[in-house]
């Protein structure tokens, strides 16, 4: 919980400030029992209207003060609060996107979406309600304490008789509250994951009529969510019955012995009036503790989620501190013997893969479904590091690049095209924010897509729906296509970033390619894309069963010759 609350230190002054306007809120709080006091025993009793009328004034006058303090208060724990809120949202994001990709399939993208909104709600609450009433609420069962004995020790004792139990009571309480909301928070992300998958496969789920059993499905785990948040509430619900009792308990005790005491002129009628206030008023407070104790453990459930973000060392995207920091210029591409598994077990998804591209070639990289093609163009950029062997840009390892000068020369079409929330320019130009209308269009007409953007309404200002709802699958690879081109990079990935478009169009588009001079890797189930590549690397579970032309591979290689069969009618050099 450290560093999560490290974020509290910027904001020391706004704190310190509503701490001290509670302080003074308590403190009227605690001193008018006192003035009630004197009001009974010096005016009422006396029969004396000035002594009423002073002291009366003076709790007017207090509880101006206090109300003044309460409302500037609540500012400045709101500006507290929301500016912490701010500060470790924008952390745990900028944190997030340091992950390697490996890390990011240790943090599901619901839990991480919950960490990022409810579990940094929850502490911005906390820290909220802490300035403003939770630390009020125990200072004034202290307080009340202190003042009780300040007026008379023998009454205030029958107060902190159960203080022993209502301790071990309330640390026991917090322990299994801390317990139980943690694993609410982790049902939490399961309903979250649910949500995030119905509505990304919504078409799907709609074409194939399975939404009861969606529905059945997002039941499922909701009902194990509100299980578990009924049991923890359950548990919760013992503190204040238990709390109320004990101190029910000593308020009788109080009023019995403090009527004996009155009895025998051993205590005043107004300090008896004094002691009792001040026992009403732990039992306020103590009514607070269930939604303190409650709120404390959601808080410190949800900090320990976000700290394990913040605390991630490992894993993460490290920028080099020497090599090669100016811009890569060629874009030749080498792998020498590289194998390649995730994690630690498990086996390799490539094996020995060895291969040279020259600057401005381009090979088409062919294999079965798992034989590690998109695991091979991951490695370029550095998604993942190769378990072995060594992966090289113009002759230098890609570890001994920066990350900015080795993903600023690539251009990436990942398999699922992805759009963004916005116009179709604003998508285009993502990639490189200073690019020009022109450079858009042009990347565009190249993608072969020009003419259908200006064939809508708006042309470039369309906005494209959440994902690229709005628009066809193979609009959506060719608008991708163009935003990789618009960057000029020097090596251009294409993750069968082709497959929705027809003949005709991937024709033209491949013409249009023939003038970059990027280095191109195309991972394709095609052999009429593969025929236009310099070479073809054949995968077969994860290692080149065959490396040549489309010529070559006919003349070497069985499986290219059966693939070439089954796409061509078995005509081999159709």
């Amino acid at each position: 919980m450290k560093t999560v609350f490290s974020y509290i230190k910027p904001y020391k002054f706004p704190i310190i400030v509503a701490l001290v306007l509670m302080l003074i809120e308590l403190s009227v709080e605690l001193l008018q029992p006192l003035f009630i006091a004197k009001i009974i025993d010096d005016g009422i009793l006396n029969e004396d209207a000035n002594v009423i009328w002073t002291w009366g004034a003076a709790m007017m006058g207090m509880a101006i003060l206090a109300f003044l303090s309460g409302a500037t208060n609540s500012f400045f724990a709101s500006h507290a609060s929301q500016s912490f809120a701010y500060d470790l949202r924008n952390a745990l994001f900028t944190q997030v996107q340091k992950f390697s990709m490996e890390t990011f399939s240790r943090f599901p993208a619901a839990g991480l979406i919950t960490r990022l909104t409810s579990d940094v709600t929850m502490v911005q609450n906390v820290l909220f309600m802490s300035l403003r009433i939770m630390l009020r609420a125990p200072l004034l069962v202290v307080g009340s304490i202190v003042m009780a004995f300040v007026v008379d020790p023998y009454m205030a004792m029958f107060l902190v008789i159960g203080a022993p139990f209502l301790a071990i009571f309330l640390y026991f309480m917090v322990k299994k509250g801390v317990s139980y909301f943690s694993l609410v928070q982790v049902r939490l992300d399961r309903v979250n994951r649910v949500i995030q998958e119905n509505l990304q496969a919504v078409r799907l789920i709609k074409a194939y009529l399975r939404g009861a059993y969606e529905a059945s499905r997002f039941e499922q785990v909701a009902s194990v969510l509100r299980n578990d948040t009924t049991k923890a509430l359950r548990i919760m619900e013992w503190i204040l019955p238990v709390l109320l009792f004990v101190m029910n308990m000593s308020l009788l005790a109080v009023i019995a012995f403090g009527a004996e005491e009155i009895r025998t002129s051993n205590a005043e009628i107004g300090d008896l009036v004094a002691i009792v206030n001040y026992a009403m008023r732990m039992t306020g407070a103590f009514s607070m503790f269930a939604f303190i104790i409650m709120a404390y453990s959601r808080a410190k459930a949800s900090a320990e989620r976000m700290e394990e973000v913040l605390l991630v060392n490992e894993g993460l995207e490290r920028e080099v501190t020497t090599g090669k920091f100016e811009p890569i210029k060629y874009g030749e591409i080498t792998f020498e013997n590289v194998s390649f598994r995730y994690g630690n077990k498990g086996q390799p998804v490539l094996r020995e893969i060895s291969f040279h591209v020259k600057s401005g070639q381009k090979l088409a990289i062919m294999g079965a479904t798992g034989s590690g093609k998109t695991t091979l163009l991951n490695l370029i950029p550095r998604f993942y590091e190769a378990t072995s062997g060594s992966v090289k840009v113009d002759g230098q390892d890609v570890k001994e690049w920066s990350l900015e000068s080795l993903r600023q020369a690539i251009g990436l079409v990942p398999q699922v095209s992805l759009l963004f929330t916005g116009s179709i320019h604003e998508n285009l130009g993502w990639g490189k924010e200073e690019a020009t209308k022109e450079e858009v269009q042009a990347a565009a007409i190249q993608a072969q897509i020009h003419q259908s953007v200006e064939g809508f309404a708006q042309g470039y200002d369309t906005l494209v729906g959440q994902k690229g709802v709005n628009l066809s699958g193979g609009q959506k690879q060719r608008l991708s296509i163009a935003r990789a081109l618009v960057r000029k990079p020097e090596i251009l990935l294409l993750d069968d970033s082709t497959s929705a478009l027809d003949v005709k169009t991937e024709a033209s588009l491949w013409e249009a390619l023939e003038k970059e001079k990027a280095t191109m890797l195309v991972v394709t189930q095609k052999i009429r894309t593969a025929k236009g590549a310099d070479a073809i690397l054949l995968l077969h579970h994860g290692k080149v069963v065959g490396y040549g032309s489309h010529v070559e591979l006919l003349e070497q290689s069985q499986l290219y010759r059966e693939i070439v069969a089954s796409q061509e009618g078995g005509q081999e050099n159709a």
